[in-house]
């Protein structure tokens, strides 16, 4: 019965550790499966000690034979491999969709939202904006974080809209994410973009060159922008009240702490450009509860020197 118990329960263990270890590599990261597979992982540990328990005189037999040394050979180089990770065993590990805990982490409360964005543990950065008098918590308004270089190029999306017409109620977002994409596509095929060639320093589409970039001592500024449209906000002047458009830009050669972040305008398209471009308009007379949707916005990055 000894032997069983102990035979069921480490094939159940291995089946849960096995399942939890595939859906772990293919899966975004996930405290509920990452938890349940080390807590199986512990009990597999236990049951593995009662079943070499149970068959200690078989295995003082194995442990003089020749496998004892071709076991401990592969065992070896695994272990190596997995420690020094060359560059198969990082293209191996980049296939996982699970990087770790989240980079980032987004919350909307009652009195607004706060977004955090952790690319280093050394480099965190948190956007806190308190809503204003027209925000309604039953209905929020959308929304878009992201990050553009100095020339004004999208280089990363930090929190997208849920909403699928993302066009139509954050049209600069929309418009900057496409714009990437056309340069992107470009700088791979050798073409140069406007402001974004391999000459210029200021030429990458990877947001650690701007937060965490290789030499410390020439840091590339950024800016942080965030796109706000409440639907439907309907006023004697129009239909809809456009979007507005909230900028701070980031310098880590000359570091703040806390930066409040400017209204600089909303988005409008000019159609006698080829092709249509958007572009930032000053704040008019046409809008009224859409400047009550966010009374003040404030980022914070706590900056701390890099571990050796």
């Amino acid at each position: 019965m000894r032997r069983s118990f102990v035979s069921l329960m480490t094939a159940m263990t291995f089946l849960v550790i096995a399942v939890t270890g595939v859906l772990a590599f293919v899966q975004p990261f996930s405290v509920t499966i990452v938890g349940l597979h080390a807590l199986m992982g512990f009990l597999f540990i236990g049951v593995v000690g009662f079943h070499l328990a149970n068959n200690l005189q078989p295995l003082k037999r194995y442990l003089r034979s020749k496998w004892m040394w071709i076991n401990l050979a592969v065992t070896a180089a695994l272990t190596t491999a997995i420690a020094l990770q060359p560059q198969p065993v990082k293209a191996l590990l980049g296939l996982s969709g699970n990087l770790g805990p989240a980079l980032d982490r987004f919350e909307l409360h009652d009195e607004g939202l706060t977004y955090q964005y952790t690319p280093a543990p050394h480099y965190k950065l948190t956007l806190s904006v308190r809503m204003g008098d027209a925000f309604d918590p039953a209905d929020p308004p959308e929304f878009a974080i992201w990050i553009e270089n100095s020339s004004f190029y999208h280089i990363k999306t930090l929190h997208r809209p849920e909403a699928a017409d993302n066009e139509a109620s954050l049209p600069y977002w929309s418009f900057k994410v496409k714009e990437y994409e056309k340069a992107k596509l470009a700088a791979a095929a050798g073409v140069d973009v406007d402001a974004v060639s391999g000459a210029t320093k200021n030429s990458s589409f990877d947001p650690a060159d701007y937060m965490l970039p290789v030499d410390p001592e020439e840091p590339m500024p950024y800016r942080i922008l965030v796109e706000i449209n409440q639907p439907g906000d309907a006023n004697e002047a129009v239909d809809d009240q456009p979007s507005l458009i909230y900028s701070v830009e980031v310098d880590n050669s000359d570091p703040n702490a806390f930066q409040l972040l400017d209204l600089i305008g909303y988005p409008q398209l000019e159609e006698d450009e080829q092709p249509p471009q958007w572009a930032i308009y000053y704040v008019d007379q046409r809008f009224d509860s859409a400047l009550e949707l966010i009374d003040s916005a404030l980022l914070t990055i706590d900056r701390d020197k890099p571990a050796d």
